[in-house]
């Protein structure tokens, strides 16, 4: 079966990134792109990579111009898409790659977003570990993907919230790190920031530089990591802190977060490989490097993958744990696709490479 589909916010880095995945996926039909000032253009005007879809016209973000179709990607601006999605139809697949449906907390919009907040979909990381999981037995443990079956409304994830999510759940969920003490400094390139012009984004502002940007505890992802790992730990309770601090550094996507917490006493190193290993096993797309190996960003350049690297300073009782992924597949559309996938019934990795561009 072909499903058809509609892509609003079509003329930006997410919107674009989940056409250049729809290109090869065998079950989705692009049959609409949507976009605000840049209305009217020929997509190829916009996304001369995309030959594919050079043809299309880029038309106003309407409800009208996305109905009709199976399934709808929302890549638009925080605050906009809970209003074009309110009106769309129940039975249509709507993929929000934006903001406003991920937190389940008002009070966590209103302090990082503010604004009517639009309430929380299914969210979009079918790898996340829910709840807790006896690694020693090597039980496997719950995982997201479980609520996106048959659903009708995701939230696709963050990028940063991704990288940081994805690499420490594990470690709460099997219950040998301490929640409450993990620092996470990441690396990121600035097309998560999205297409708009600023000036802090521009290449001569850029190179050369490494930049920190959202320090203190105030990037919008972190209400998202705190809720992520929350609902990593046994019966979803208890206290979660998280420190993190993004860094622009000049590459145009990617993200290398590297994220430490304080063991609890006793917790050995193979303990340590065996959490992670047992809670990403048989996950194509969140792999656990060799020990004594780390991943660069740029391995996974293009590609639907977040690779995970292992360490134990033992001077200070704590875990490194190293994440890359690409910020505009694994942490947005491929994301999104993924879920669209499973929400489908369709195979899970379905127009999804784990193989990267190099060099």
């Amino acid at each position: 079966m072909t499903f058809s589909v509609a892509i609003a916010g079509a003329s930006g880095y997410a919107g674009g990134e989940v056409l250049r995945l729809l290109a090869g996926h065998p079950e989705f039909e692009v049959k609409a792109v949507t976009a605000h000032s840049n209305a009217g253009a020929l997509l190829g005007e916009v996304h001369p990579h995309l030959r594919d879809f050079a043809h299309l016209r880029l038309v106003e973000t309407t409800a009208d111009n996305l109905a009709g179709h199976d399934v709808v990607f929302l890549a638009l601006p925080h605050g906009a898409s809970g209003v074009i999605a309110a009106q769309l139809p129940a039975d249509v697949l709507v993929i929000d790659c934006g903001a406003d449906h991920r937190l389940e907390s008002k009070a966590d919009w209103d302090a990082f977003y503010g604004g009517d907040h639009a309430g929380a979909w299914a969210y979009g990381i079918p790898e996340l570990v829910i709840g807790g999981f006896d690694a020693a037995k090597k039980s496997q443990p719950a995982k997201q993907r479980d609520a996106l079956a048959g659903v009708k409304r995701i939230a696709a994830p963050g990028c940063n919230a991704s990288a940081v999510s994805l690499a420490l759940a594990p470690g709460i969920a099997a219950g040998i790190i301490e929640p409450t003490d993990i620092v996470s400094v990441l690396a990121v390139g600035p097309s998560g920031a999205g297409k708009a012009a600023r000036v802090d984004l521009l290449g001569s502002e850029l190179m050369g530089s490494a930049n920190p940007y959202a320090v203190g505890g105030v990037h919008r992802h972190t209400p998202e990591i705190l809720q992520n790992l929350r609902k990593a730990m046994v019966g979803s309770a208890g206290d979660v802190s998280v420190s993190m601090t993004p860094v622009l550094v000049p590459m145009a996507r990617g993200i290398l977060a590297t994220s430490t917490a304080r063991l609890k006493p006793g917790v050995t190193a193979a303990q340590v490989r065996a959490a992670w290993e047992t809670a990403y096993a048989n996950e194509p797309f969140v792999q656990v490097m060799p020990a004594g190996q780390f991943p660069r960003s740029g391995d996974t350049t293009g590609a639907n993958t977040c690779l995970i690297g292992l360490a134990i300073d033992e001077r200070v009782g704590r875990v490194i744990v190293v994440s890359a992924l690409d910020n505009l597949v694994k942490g947005t559309a491929g994301a999104a696709i993924q879920s669209a996938n499973i929400a489908l019934g369709l195979p899970e990795g379905m127009g999804l490479s784990v193989n990267g561009v190099a060099p």
